[in-house]
């Protein structure tokens, strides 16, 4: 399998795994802070992908070289999953993740300013098919809302933590000095985890965590090891092999992969109208993997 063929299928299964977060942190965002929440996660996370670092053979001293790299990278990331939960609260799981379907517009936007990687014509047109799905989602399928920009609070609050998770795709590969992805996951997460347990810990010290909904522990189960080890790695891995408007490009397919996760937990399938955006932002993913 080619480097390129590697980063497309590592990005197809991040797609899946986002998605989960999603349907899941939905149900739990209202029973924990999002920094407390965030904080136990990256936690689990470090330790997971720290064992994964050893068993592979460990870290090289060169790793260790400029360390304000994984604080940069770890702060846009820690912004990204504390406003994504705190824009669950009030943002349904499918309008969400439509919301996250505008990162690869952002993302395109970062990668000329930090790479100077460049659109081709194609492509813009792919991003801005896209993105108009995506507004028609977000906006439920409401012409008037649309025309009116009414947009909810919790997709607003969601929409800047995707703008520093779009600052972050490119950041990834500018500041990769030839670790491997694991290691490189590795420093990011623990510079999170106590970048997130300094910023929470009144939140991680008035939580009751023995009182807490069973549907929190999943999701932070899930999201610590499934939305954080497993796609950060993948993220990281995809990165270093496409560019980063297409390794965004996948994120097109989040609210489809939404709808499967809530109807199998479930819920019900979004009106029909909303299916329209759904297949826009799906017809964006395809022009851009063969742009």
């Amino acid at each position: 399998m080619t480097g390129a063929r590697a980063g497309h299928l590592a990005m197809l299964l991040f797609s899946m795994l986002v998605a989960g977060s999603f349907a899941l942190g939905a149900l739990a965002a209202n029973a924990i802070s999002p920094l407390a929440l965030n904080a136990v996660r990256f936690w689990i996370a470090v330790l997971v992908i720290g064992l994964a670092v050893v068993a592979t053979g460990g870290a090289r001293r060169a790793a260790l070289d400029a360390p304000w790299r994984y604080i940069v990278l770890a702060g846009f990331f820690t912004t990204y999953f504390v406003l994504m939960f705190e824009g669950l609260k009030t943002a349904p799981p499918v309008s969400a993740a439509a919301v996250f379907t505008l990162t690869p517009i952002l993302s395109a936007g970062f990668g000329y300013l930090l790479l100077r990687q460049v659109l081709t014509a194609r492509m813009a047109a792919a991003l801005g098919i896209g993105a108009i799905g995506a507004l028609w989602v977000i906006f439920r399928a409401d012409f008037a809302a649309l025309m009116r920009f009414e947009i909810g609070q919790g997709e607003l609050i969601y929409f800047w933590g995707c703008v520093a998770h779009a600052i972050y795709t490119p950041l990834v590969r500018l500041l990769n000095r030839g670790e491997p992805a694991l290691v490189f996951t590795f420093g990011t997460l623990l510079a999170g985890a106590i970048m997130l347990s300094l910023w929470g810990w009144t939140d991680l010290r008035d939580t009751p965590w023995t009182g807490l909904p069973a549907i929190v522990w999943v999701t932070i189960g899930y999201t610590a090891i499934f939305a954080s080890a497993a796609t950060f790695t993948l993220l990281q891995f995809a990165t270093l092999r496409l560019p980063s408007s297409k390794v965004m490009a996948y994120t097109y397919l989040t609210p489809s992969w939404v709808i499967v996760w809530e109807i199998g937990l479930g819920g019900m399938p979004p009106p029909a109208l909303v299916l329209i955006g759904l297949g826009l932002t799906v017809v964006a993913l395809i022009m851009l993997l063969r742009a």
